[in-house]
């Protein structure tokens, strides 16, 4: 009998032993998706050919948490204004041919993914959808052409505002972006985009 319940209790302790590990586990990769590092699928073409819909990223969330600000060039995942979903604008009266100059007040709840074109203090304008920052063309051969849209030419420059980034899709004719909402207060980035996870054969840095 006292064999019989010994192995009984081994049974038990076995049993409490892997809840554990797998509450931990479970622990660990929600701490892990809320403040290191958390997965987003693309969810549209504004960012082809750099990312296709439908493909994985890890973002990195640490950096931000940390006070980092993106740099000109990197791919985020931030919460555009509310607004954008409409292409509305913060200021209604800017001219037809410059950038939103400034978003709305508020913030959406949804995610979107683009590239840092202009920081703050940057004059940003866009010529046949290629961005012009401070005065001179910028270097962007991972873009796909605009495509001659409404979107495509926006001469008259823009400042980014203190504390702002201006975002655009590197599918330039199929972006909603800072070209119609504004830019982006850094309070709203989520996290810079550093690699790709799926599908296998586009794993990678970006």
């Amino acid at each position: 009998m006292s064999r019989k319940k010994g192995g009984e209790g081994s049974t038990g302790n076995s049993l409490v032993e892997l809840v554990v590990i797998v509450v931990v586990a479970l622990g660990l990769a929600l701490g892990i998706q809320a403040f290191l590092v958390k997965p987003y699928r693309i969810p549209s073409e504004s960012m082809v050919p750099t990312l296709d819909v439908g493909q994985r990223v890890l973002v990195n969330r640490i950096s931000k948490k940390l006070g980092g600000d993106p740099s000109v060039g990197d791919i985020v995942v931030f919460h555009p204004p509310a607004g954008s979903e409409t292409n509305t604008c913060g200021d209604p009266t800017h001219p037809e041919d410059q950038a939103c100059p400034r978003p709305t007040n508020d913030r959406s709840d949804v995610n979107f993914i683009k590239r840092v074109v202009g920081g703050p203090g940057d004059t940003i304008a866009i010529r046949g959808g290629r961005v012009i920052r401070n005065g001179r063309p910028t270097d962007e051969p991972f873009i796909r052409a605009c495509g001659g849209g409404s979107g495509c030419d926006f001469p008259r420059p823009i400042k980014v505002p203190a504390g702002h980034f201006f975002m655009m899709g590197d599918n330039r004719g199929e972006s909603d972006d800072s070209r119609f909402w504004g830019p982006v207060p850094s309070k709203w980035i989520i996290g810079g985009a550093f690699a790709t996870y799926w599908p296998i054969d586009k794993i990678g840095l970006l």
